[in-house]
């Protein structure tokens, strides 16, 4: 067996996105001596970027400051238009915003490309020195003696689907560091262990999540209007107790970026988010937007919805979560990208002041509370009621509660409680509970099928190689799942990954198509018994999203 070679860095970045990005970007801003390495499992920053997106620019107001000037493609499309509707089957009713808090509007945002704004912070990063390292996905946590993080180790090239060592192999390289930051996104596979070593939600409850489905249209130029922002909820999830929303954002190039997001705490096992979002597009006042227009991309990917009461204790010996590892999006406002960044600029604020002591490897807890005071905190503290009210007492009257809630918490004077979370997989009921659900089929038109949808993904995968959807029960899928949730991971996958084969003869089994994975990390979420556990696979695979 090939021995790992290491490579020693004052700090490892795992993820290449706005967190881990603006980490890098202040480490370097403060001392350009710091030694700073990001690892990105995507082929290239940006690859895996998936969000609306409407960018609230606070953050990177004070990580770069001339950021506009500098020619960042965020800045191309500033919001002009803000609606809110709820949707009924065939119409909509317009919320004015009069009836939200002042901090609910989206004045001096911009919409535009979450993907291409990391492009161009990481260009900002090695610009600085950082050293970045697209298609290395880091696989294994590496620990000191005394328990201590002391690193990640990229995963092995090469190896065949039965665990053998093809002729091309390739060990993983160890990245030793003093201190090293998880910046995964939601439900990162490196971020789960590390919680459960340290105990890290020990104090907090339940992250839970929903699966957000994004296309990119051209659309007519008669159409489009730049700035323009639409937010909806209501149909079609009320007709399955679900609940969610849509958005359209007119962005730059007569694109609009459209998507979907259900919560997976639904209790209905017949939901098929995917098929709820073919729906959704063919109300009427969103499908006159798209009609005479071209889908030209999809994705799909998990959101963190905990809020402040799930986020977890973040530091640890030796380490740090940041971003959506650790789960600061805003629910209401749908934005968690200027969080995410401003969390990486505190963590790096911290280690800087360690280095800075010749200290390594120990616990960053000014980082924790230095987060408690910034206004991450007092942002995400104002809406902590919204997602659990929704989820309690529904959509209709879990919006005015939440309203309310927020009102009363932006006068100071917010109700004394304190709402709970439980974990999504534990949402699900049995399939004799509740009734199928009917989807129209999709028209080629503005309604798609699943894997129509991923090609336009560009996902990719060595076909060849050990399945990084790993069960921990292979009997599970069809003593549990099938018998009584009707085999949900077959519904509840946007990209067809899961299927149901054999039932014909007698004999079925669970089909994992790996090669489509979009790396979502849905399964993983809402399998009822958490059988399914999502690793990384070799690197550079999954989509490679452009203009995302």
């Amino acid at each position: 067996m090939s021995e790992r070679e290491s490579m020693p860095y004052d700090v490892v970045i795992v993820g290449g996105g706005p967190a881990g990005l603006s980490a890098a970007i202040r480490l370097k801003q403060i001392n350009p001596e710091t030694t700073v390495c990001i690892l990105e499992k995507g082929s290239e920053i940006g690859a895996h970027i998936l969000s609306g997106a409407v960018f609230d620019p606070k953050a990177i107001d004070e990580l770069l400051p001339d950021w506009k000037e500098q020619g960042c493609p965020m800045a191309e499309v500033p919001v002009t238009e803000n609606h809110h509707w709820v949707l009924s089957r065939g119409g909509h009713m317009a919320i004015p915003h009069l009836f939200t808090p002042g901090w609910m509007h989206n004045k001096g945002t911009y919409t535009g490309s979450l993907g291409n704004l990391c492009r161009w912070l990481g260009t900002q990063a090695e610009n600085l020195g950082v050293e970045i390292f697209p298609g290395f996905p880091a696989a294994e946590i590496l620990y000191n003696d005394d328990g201590s993080v002391k690193g990640v180790a990229t995963g092995d090239m090469g190896v065949a689907r039965d665990g053998s060592h093809k002729p091309d192999y390739m060990p993983g390289m160890e990245l030793h560091a003093k201190y090293t930051l998880f910046a995964e996104g939601a439900r990162g596979h490196l971020t789960k262990q590390l919680k459960s070593k340290y105990d890290l939600e020990r104090d907090c409850q339940p992250q839970v999540y929903g699966i957000g489905m994004k296309e990119l249209w051209d659309i007519e130029p008669e159409k489009h209007k730049p700035g323009r922002v639409i937010h909806t909820q209501g149909w079609p999830l009320s007709q399955t107790e679900s609940w969610g929303g849509g958005f359209l954002y007119h962005q730059a190039n007569g694109q609009v970026a459209l998507g979907f997001v259900v919560a997976l705490d639904y209790t209905n096992p017949h939901v098929f988010p995917f098929e709820e979002f073919q729906r959704w597009k063919q109300h009427p006042e969103i499908r006159k937007i798209l009609e005479g227009g071209k889908r030209v991309s999809y994705g799909a990917r998990a959101i963190n919805e905990g809020g402040w009461q799930s986020v977890p204790k973040l530091a640890f010996p030796g380490g740090a979560l940041i971003g959506c590892s650790a789960g600061f999006v805003n629910v209401p406002r749908i934005k968690g990208s200027h969080t995410a960044m401003k969390s990486g600029m505190l963590a790096a604020e911290s280690i800087s002041a360690a280095l800075s002591a010749s200290r390594e490897h120990d616990e960053l807890s000014d980082y924790q509370a230095n987060l408690n005071e910034s206004w991450i905190a007092t942002e995400l503290k104002l809406v902590k009621n919204a997602q659990p009210a929704i989820a309690k007492y529904g959509e209709t009257y879990g919006t005015i509660f939440a309203g309310v809630d927020m009102w009363m918490r932006t006068l100071k004077i917010g109700l004394p409680i304190e709402m709970k979370h439980h974990a999504d997989n534990e949402a699900l009921g049995r399939k004799d509970l509740y009734q199928p659900v009917n989807y129209p089929k999709p028209d080629g038109v503005i309604s798609f099928d699943r894997l129509s949808s991923v090609f336009l993904s560009n996902t990719n995968h060595e076909e060849d190689q050990p399945c990084h959807l790993q069960l921990k029960d292979p009997e599970v899928p069809i003593t549990v799942n099938l018998a009584l949730y009707d085999a949900p991971e077959t519904r509840y996958c946007p990209a067809g990954v899961y299927e149901i084969v054999g039932k014909d003869e007698g004999q079925p089994r669970l089909q994992i198509n790996a090669q489509n994975c979009v790396h979502c990390k849905t399964c993983d979420i809402k399998d009822p018994t958490q059988n399914i556990n999502w690793v990384t696979p070799e690197g550079g695979g999954g989509p490679n999203y452009p203009n995302m």
